[in-house]
């Protein structure tokens, strides 16, 4: 060999060398994977969350007991925050001084220009209470995290279980099968199983089996039937016969079935009653009590602000960490395709609007300002035109005050019934803005995914004449065409058909007629599960038709039994989901509105009432064999709550409960699924608060007229 044929076999090498080394790290010759997962994982950016948390390190470092720290630690760990514990708890405990210390200061400068009001001690109580809520709140952010991370895990475990038993069946391959898994699941689970391999990578693990051990342990207080089933797989490889390798396969999916089922069964049972203390603490008895406060009001002084930071701030926040608990506890059994979350489906998402293609955004912002700006116009006129005597006392707002004509100093209200209509349309902008936003965003997504839901229940017979017709020796291509015409009229039938047209019309081979990315079947049928389904169709068909009618029979039967699995957990909760869209559409809307309007009622009574008996120079009044005389000064005008601050405050309160009920219910139904949370909650804010707003104008409209009657029997009017 010349030494010139030496020299370029040498530049050659040298060549691939540099393409498989990174060029840019100063630290050794690192490869390009490493890379790639130091740019993915460790050199991300940090967040702002992070950033503090070292910062507050730095400045005053914040220790915890041992069994806290090695809590957060772990949830440190699996979240990849680049913190530590004692980072975590430094910004919490500063940041909650810090507010407290603001509050002082806000309280202190108010109080020398102001003097003490009921405002300063309002502002100072309740910053103080944020800080020292606040300090709890942050200091369990990592571990919320964590629990949102094993939940989101939780979810995908049947599917990697299915994933990797169903490509072990042709290929014994432990190591390709959790490479299988790791591509057609999403994250978080996806990166969780990347990272068994970068243990092998980085010599943290001399085997797949080893870096499997290593990543299991830390479910071993959360689902053992994951590790059990993970571990009949591992001992799948070392049985002598291949009949008992299949049986051990199955076994693994029926373990961490059956255990999913059980699991959801006992989480069935658990929550109902947390749900109904939920129910009652945080929905019922606040909105009876509504019924009292506007008397409360003008009895005992209470401001309709006091009222807005109880049931606005302190209930939602209540109802929400208990309904998270609550879901918290949910097992895993479904997991959220992000399938429909890509690229490939962002003009799904988009409206078209007198011609333009538009974001669905850009139409529901306007409607949400200017409906609010309407329900904010008692407000905004008022304070452009305090001296109007349209707005004020008769007129159609109703201000009054206590020497006559408002002049914005000493006012009062507003009163009026107009004022009450116009307050309804604060919260029902939030509706119209949120509500149209989430429905026209997901409505043609929501149409694609129940296609797709349909197509996987029909889709385990589709795969058992598949496969039949495999093993009776017809090639792939023909037995897709044979099942489509088989299957004519439904979603399978469909779907098989577009393969079918693929291959016969444009040449396409059987992948490419799959898994073409402007044409194939898949993309109008967006599934982790048929996705993977054909993958290993296309695998197993290389590798010879028996192996692939083996495997499609038992992916069949193994899609078979996860759906009546699904069916029997949907009859499981079905009392509890059906119990709270109850409560989200009619109960919690009805009895809020009632409530309104017996509110109002009483209010106009005090409001027309109270100043005309004040006018009687001390002589007595009698209604109903009372002296009406002493109303005026045991409800004085000034403390009574005004209808449209009250209103205003239920109605957000309303339209908070909707969005959390509904965050609780799709969670507890379908589990991580934004697609159906936000398609749900376009269309549970339409009703809940629809309903609200409807029987709010029919209540008071009737209640008014009861209270005009009153005034007439006391002689007022």
């Amino acid at each position: 060999m010349s030494k010139k044929e030496v020299e370029d076999i040498l530049e050659k090498y040298r060549k691939k060398l540099k393409e498989e080394v990174s060029p840019d790290l100063n630290q050794g010759a690192f490869s390009r994977e490493y890379s790639k997962f130091k740019t993915e994982v460790i050199g991300k950016e940090l967040t702002l969350y992070e950033k503090l948390c070292n910062l507050s390190e730095r400045i005053l470092r914040i220790g915890t007991s041992s069994e806290k720290r090695q809590k957060l630690e772990e949830s440190i760990y699996h979240t990849e925050l680049n913190i530590s514990p004692e980072g975590a708890m430094s910004f919490a405990t500063l940041f909650g001084f810090f507010l407290i210390i603001l509050s002082f200061v806000i309280g202190g400068i108010w109080y020398l220009f102001s003097g003490l009001t009921a405002g300063v001690s309002f502002s100072v109580i309740l910053i103080i209470l944020i800080g020292l809520v606040s300090m709890r709140v942050l200091a369990e952010v990592p571990n919320r995290k964590a629990m949102m991370w094993r939940i989101k895990a939780s979810d995908q475990m049947v599917l990697c279980i299915l994933y990797i038993v169903m490509y072990m069946r042709h290929t014994s391959n432990l190591e390709h099968a959790i490479k299988f898994a790791a591509q057609h699941l999403d994250d978080p689970l996806s990166a969780d199983l990347k990272k068994v391999f970068w243990n092998l990578e980085t010599g943290k693990a001399k085997t797949v089996s080893e870096s499997l051990d290593i990543y299991l342990e830390g479910w071993r207080k959360y689902n053992m039937e994951f590790i059990n089933s993970v571990h009949l797989i591992e001992s799948s490889l070392y049985e002598p016969t291949e009949k008992r390798r299949l049986e051990i396969l199955d076994r693994a999916l029926e373990v961490i079935l059956n255990g999913t089922y059980e699991r959801m069964m006992n989480y069935a049972h658990d929550i109902k009653n947390p749900i109904t203390t939920l129910y009652m603490l945080g929905v019922i008895l606040p909105i009876l009590a509504l019924i009292i406060l506007p008397l409360m009001g003008a009895f005992l002084g209470v401001k309709w602000y006091w009222l807005a930071f109880l049931y606005n701030i302190l209930l939602p926040l209540f109802v929400y960490f208990k309904g998270n608990d609550i879901l918290n506890k949910r097992p895993g059994g479904s997991s959220e395709s992000t399938l429909l979350q890509g690229k490939d489906y962002e003009d799904y998402k988009r409206i078209e609007f007198l011609g333009i293609q538009m974001d669905p955004l850009v139409l529901g912002l306007p409607i949400l300002f200017l409906v609010l700006i309407v329900g904010l116009s008692p407000l905004i006129l008022h304070s452009l035109f305090p001296a109007s005597l349209f707005l004020n006392a008769e007129g159609v707002f109703g201000y009054f005050s206590d020497n006559g004509l408002c002049t914005g100093k000493n006012c009062m209200g507003p009163y009026g019934i107009l004022a009450l209509y116009l307050s309804l349309l604060i919260p029902l902008s939030w509706t119209l803005g949120i509500g149209l936003y989430y429905r026209l965003k997901t409505r043609k997504l929501i149409k694609i995914k129940d296609d797709t839901t349909r197509l996987e229940k029909e889709f385990s017979s589709s795969l058992f004449q598949l496969g039949n017709r495999i093993g009776d020796g017809l090639p792939a291509e023909i037995a897709v065409e044979k099942v489509a015409e088989n299957m004519r009229g439904t979603a399978t039938g469909d779907f098989f058909r577009m393969i079918a047209i693929n291959i016969r019309n444009l040449g396409m081979d059987l992948n490419e007629a799959i898994f073409n990315k402007s044409r194939g079947g898949i993309i109008y049928y967006p599934s982790n599960v048929i996705q993977s389904s054909m993958r290993v169709l296309v695998q197993s068909v290389q590798k010879g038709p028996a192996i692939a009618a083996s495997a499609m029979i038992s992916i069949s039967n193994y899609l078979d039994n996860i759906n009546k699995i699904n069916e029997r957990l949907k009859d499981l909760l079905s009392d509890i989901t059906s119990s709270m869209k109850g409560q989200i559409n009619f109960l919690t809307p009805l009895i809020a509105g009632i409530v309104i309007g017996i509110g109002a009622m009483i209010t106009s009574i005090i409001v027309k009432l109270g100043p005309l008996l004040a006018m009687t120079g001390g002589d007595k009044v009698e209604g109903f064999g009372v002296d009406l005389s002493i109303i005026a000064d045991i409800f004085p005008l000034d403390k009574v709550i005004p209808p449209y601050f009250f209103q205003l405050v239920v109605g957000i309160y309303i339209l908070q409960l909707v969005i959390i009920l509904t965050k609780l219910k799709s969670g507890i139904e379908f589990g991580v699924d934004r697609l159906r949370e936000e398609n749900e909650m376009g269309g549970n804010l339409f009703k809940g608060v629809g309903l609200y707003v409807i029987v709010c104008i029919v209540v008071v409209f009737i209640l008014t007229m009861l209270s005009e009657g009153v005034m007439l029997t006391t002689g007022g009017l």
